[in-house]
C-alpha cells in the first residue's frame, strides 16, 4: 500500500524513542550531537541518491507517498534520519553494556584506504558505478576516522557495531528490496545479491552510518561527552 515506506521509517526509529527516555537506555542527552552528526553525514549521500535515482534505482509507487522533494520521495529523506539516528542509539548502548578494549584488527582496515579508491575507480569505468561510488565513500569515511582520530577502527565495540548493524540490514533492507520498495538497475553493479539484497547496499549502508559515528564520536571527544 502508499505509505508502507513512511510506516517502515517510523517503526525504525519508534525504539529508540522509545527506549531512549528509560533511565537504563537514556538518550536524550545525546540528541543534539547525533543529529548533527546525521545531517553533514547524510548530505553527501542525499546528494549522491538524488543524482542517481532513476538511473541506478527507482522507487516502487505502490509503497511510496506521492509527495517528493527533488527526485525522492519524502520517506527517502526520511531514511537517512531514521536508520543513522537508530544506529547511533544502538552505537551508544554497545559502547555502555558490551565488552570493548583495543584490537588490532583495524590495521588491516587502514590498509583499504589505498586499495579501495583504485579499485572504486576502475569498477567506476568498467561501468559498475553504484559498486565504484561505495568503494570510494568507504575509504573516504576510513580516511576521516583517521584524520579525526577517532580511530573506530581500533575499538571492539565497532566490530559488535558491525555485527549488530548488518543483522538490521539484513531484517530491514531485506524487507524493501523483497516486497519491493526499491529495484535496481543491475548494470551499475556486480549483481550479486544476499537473498533479496544487493552486496553494494551492506557497503552504501555501513559507509553511512560509518560516517555518523565518526562525527558524533569527533564531537564527543571536542566536548568531552562521557
Amino acid at each position: 500500500m502508499q505509505g508502507e515506506y513512511l510506516i517502515f521509517n517510523i517503526i525504525v526509529l519508534s525504539g529508540p524513542l522509545f527506549f531512549g527516555i528509560m533511565r537504563r537506555f537514556y538518550f536524550i542527552n545525546r540528541w543534539p550531537y547525533a543529529l548533527f552528526s546525521i545531517v553533514i553525514a547524510a548530505t553527501p549521500f542525499i546528494i549522491w541518491d538524488i543524482l542517481v535515482t532513476g538511473r541506478h534505482w527507482f522507487f516502487n509507487e505502490s509503497y511510496v507517498l506521492d509527495l517528493r522533494l527533488g527526485s525522492l520521495p519524502l520517506e527517502e529523506w526520511l531514511f537517512f534520519f531514521t536508520v543513522p539516528f537508530a544506529c547511533l542509539f544502538s552505537w551508544e548502548m554497545i559502547i555502555r553494556y558490551l565488552p570493548g578494549g583495543k584490537t588490532r584488527s583495524g590495521k588491516g582496515l587502514r590498509y583499504l584506504i589505498f586499495i579501495l579508491p583504485a579499485a572504486g575507480l576502475t569498477f567506476f569505468y568498467m561501468g559498475k558505478e553504484y559498486t565504484g561510488m561505495v568503494m570510494l565513500f568507504l575509504a573516504m569515511v576510513l580516511y576521516l576516522d583517521r584524520v579525526l582520530e577517532t580511530d573506530l577502527v581500533y575499538q571492539k565495540h565497532f566490530y559488535w557495531y558491525i555485527l549488530i548493524s548488518s543483522v538490521f540490514t539484513f531484517i530491514f533492507n531485506g524487507y524493501l528490496t523483497a516486497r519491493p520498495v526499491v529495484l535496481y538497475e543491475e548494470a551499475y553493479q556486480l549483481g550479486w545479491r544476499i537473498i533479496t539484497i544487493p552486496v553494494e547496499d551492506f557497503g552504501y549502508g555501513f559507509a553511512l552510518i560509518f560516517l555518523c559515528t565518526v562525527i558524533y564520536e569527533a564531537l564527543k571527544k571536542k566536548y568531552i561527552l562521557r
